[in-house]
């Protein structure tokens, strides 16, 4: 069976063509739809919250100063993830050879001061990051790209250096964790029965 490839792959990979051409609207509307996609694989790829949307910024500025390299060879989208997991690896890289200082004495309240509250779906997200977090490196990283950024297999595979297989094998032990902490969650915390009135 021949994999299809998916329509908003297909139209994200020719404004990147054409944007290496020269056309600067196929640019905006190659970034504008890449954006998201990439402050999602950022965020679960990044230990500072803060840090997220510079990354993403950081990783649009290499790939336009890239783009006349790119030949359309994968998709434009797996192109400019793996463009943003270099970037995340070398803002670690940066962040362990010059560390930052700061002068609160409890850092983790500075950090949850720091997060926005009251907004809408926060809660769920919250709980979403937690379970990732609880996930293996490889496992998290496989399942964000094929799961929540809609990543083929194929491509994950390409992004992350292995094999398709361990990409599926990767991704179905990470929603067999998924499952085992929802269940174990629910069971900790069972939900109130319902009373008719």
């Amino acid at each position: 069976m021949i994999p299809t490839r998916d329509p908003m792959d297909e139209s994200t990979t020719a404004w990147a063509l054409a944007g290496r051409a020269g056309d600067a609207e196929a640019v905006e509307h190659f970034v504008r739809a890449l954006h998201r996609d990439v402050l999602r694989y950022v965020a679960h790829l990044c230990a500072d919250p803060q840090a997220v949307d510079d990354l993403a910024q950081d990783t649009f500025l290499r790939a336009l100063g890239s783009l006349h390299r790119f030949e359309g060879r994968s998709s434009a989208r797996a192109w400019l993830l793996s463009i943003a997991r270099r970037a995340v690896i070398d803002s670690y890289r940066h962040s362990a050879a010059r560390p930052r200082l700061h002068d609160a004495t409890d850092w983790q309240l500075a950090v949850e001061r720091a997060q926005p509250c009251g907004l809408p779906g926060f809660d769920d997200g919250v709980a979403l990051a937690d379970l990732l977090a609880a996930l293996p490196e490889e496992r998290r990283e496989a399942f964000v790209l094929t799961q929540l950024l809609g990543l083929p297999y194929r491509e994950a595979a390409a992004l992350t250096g292995c094999p398709v297989g361990t990409v599926r094998s990767r991704v179905a032990r990470a929603r067999a964790t998924l499952i085992d902490l929802l269940t174990a969650a629910d069971e900790q915390c069972p939900r109130p029965a319902v009373v008719a009135a």
